[in-house]
């Protein structure tokens, strides 16, 4: 039982921490992580595999 409240406890401390810009700052967003967000792939010609399917 120790370890199952030891482990809800972490799990919990794990997403506050992931989540303190979101949740803590007004108007806090997480990180866009796809390819097309990401300027410097934008500038090498770099495209996401989904976009190619989505507009052939």
């Amino acid at each position: 039982m120790k370890i199952l409240i030891l482990t809800l406890i972490l799990l919990f401390l794990a997403v506050v921490l992931l989540g303190v810009k979101v949740f803590f700052v007004k108007g806090g967003r997480f990180p866009n992580s796809h390819i097309h967000g990401n300027p410097e792939m934008r500038k090498r010609g770099i495209k996401c595999v989904r976009e190619d399917e989505y507009f052939k």
